[in-house]
C-alpha cells in the first residue's frame, strides 16, 4: 500500500440458510456509510454462504451468495449472521424442509479457515456458529438473549454475558440481539477508522453511539449534536476524533473560522454545554473505555485520556458517574 492509498480490509459476511436480515443489513450499512465518510480504510464487502440463494426471516431471497471461499486473507474480518427460527409467513418446519439448514457447513468451514489474525464477529445467534466451531473456547462473549442458555451449553468454557450490548475478547466480537449488530460496528468502525467517523455513521443512522458494551444508556459521543450549525459541527468532529491533544479555545475557533468569543456563544447556544463541558465527557468517555481495555494505573489513564492529573479525572468523573472510576475495569 502506498501513501495517500486506504488500507483495504475484505470483510467476508456468512449468510445462514434463514437469515436474519437485520443481522445483515444493520451492521453492513454501517460499513457502507463509513466508506464513503473517509478515505484511511476501504471495507470490501462479500458474502458467502453454503446457499447461493436464501430467503431470509421477513421472506426477501437475497441472491448472489459466492460459495465459502478456500482460503481466507489473515486480516480479514468474518461476520457472521443470525438465523431466524421462523420466516414471515412460512411455519417452522415448513422452513427447516424447504430450505434445510446448513450450518454444518459453516461451521465445518469456521474450524478449518478461521485464525486468531481474523476478526471475528459474530451478530445474535450467529455466536451459535462460532461456538460449535469451537472458537469462543475459554472466550468471553454474549449473544441473544433468548440464545444465552444454549450458548452456554455449547461452550463451558466461555464466559457468557447477558448483560451486554457487545462483548470484546482480542479478535472475538459478538453481540446481543438483532440491533445491537449496528453497536458492535459502529465500535469496530471507531476502533479501525476513528470515533470521528463512526459519530458521523451513527448520526446518519439516526442511533446512539454507545462506546461501551457495558453501557448502552450515557452516549457522550451524540451529546449536543443534535442541531444543524456546520461549523459547530466542525469543532465537534475535530474534538471527538482525538479528545485526549491540549486544544485551544483559539484553535477551535479557528476551526470554526470565528472569534474565540462568538464560538463560545454559538457553542453553548447550539449544544446546551461548554466547550470544556462537554471535552470533559468526551475525555471521561475516553477514559472508561481505556480502563475497559487496559491495566494502567490511573495516572496513566488520565494522561492517556487528556486530563493533567488523576484527581481531575476523578473529578470530571464524577460530574457523570454515580460509580467511581474503578467500576470500568474490564472484564
Amino acid at each position: 500500500m502506498t501513501s495517500g492509498e486506504p488500507q483495504n480490509i475484505d470483510v467476508l459476511v456468512v449468510v445462514p440458510a434463514r437469515a436474519l436480515l437485520l443481522d445483515i443489513a444493520g451492521p453492513l450499512e454501517v460499513l457502507r456509510k463509513a466508506n464513503f465518510e473517509q478515505n484511511m480504510v476501504h471495507f470490501n464487502v462479500r458474502y458467502v454462504g453454503p446457499l447461493a440463494h436464501v430467503t431470509t426471516s421477513i421472506g426477501l431471497t437475497i441472491s448472489g451468495i459466492a460459495p465459502l471461499p478456500e482460503s481466507v486473507p489473515a486480516d480479514a474480518m468474518i461476520v457472521l449472521a443470525g438465523d431466524a427460527t421462523e420466516l414471515l409467513d412460512t411455519p417452522a418446519s415448513a422452513a427447516a424442509e424447504v430450505y434445510g439448514y446448513r450450518d454444518t457447513e459453516i461451521v465445518d468451514w469456521l474450524k478449518t479457515h478461521i485464525v486468531d489474525t481474523q476478526k471475528l464477529v459474530s451478530i445474535c445467534s450467529g455466536a451459535l456458529l462460532a461456538a460449535r466451531a469451537g472458537l469462543f473456547d475459554g472466550r468471553a462473549c454474549t449473544t441473544h438473549f433468548g440464545s444465552v442458555d444454549e450458548l452456554r451449553e455449547l461452550v463451558p468454557t466461555a464466559r457468557v454475558f447477558d448483560n451486554r450490548l457487545y462483548v470484546e475478547d482480542g479478535n472475538r466480537y459478538s453481540s446481543a440481539g438483532i440491533t445491537a449488530g449496528i453497536d458492535l460496528m459502529l465500535y469496530l468502525v471507531g476502533q479501525i477508522t476513528s470515533p470521528a467517523c463512526a459519530v458521523t455513521v451513527a448520526r446518519y443512522l439516526v442511533v446512539y453511539l454507545r462506546r461501551s458494551g457495558t453501557d448502552p444508556q450515557w452516549s457522550p459521543w451524540l451529546d449536543g449534536r443534535n442541531h444543524i450549525h456546520p461549523a459547530i459541527h466542525r469543532v465537534q468532529d475535530k474534538l471527538a476524533a482525538d479528545p485526549a491533544q491540549p486544544w485551544t479555545l483559539q484553535g477551535l475557533a479557528d476551526i470554526a473560522a470565528t472569534s474565540p468569543r462568538h464560538l463560545s456563544r454559538l457553542f453553548n447556544e447550539y449544544t446546551g454545554m461548554s466547550i470544556p463541558d462537554y471535552l470533559n465527557r468526551l475525555r471521561v468517555a475516553l477514559a472508561q473505555e481505556i480502563l475497559n481495555h487496559t491495566r494502567l494505573d490511573m495516572e496513566g489513564v488520565a494522561e492517556r485520556a487528556g486530563f493533567a492529573s488523576a484527581r481531575q479525572l476523578r473529578r470530571a468523573w464524577g460530574r457523570v458517574h454515580k460509580v467511581p472510576p474503578s467500576s470500568a475495569r474490564g472484564l
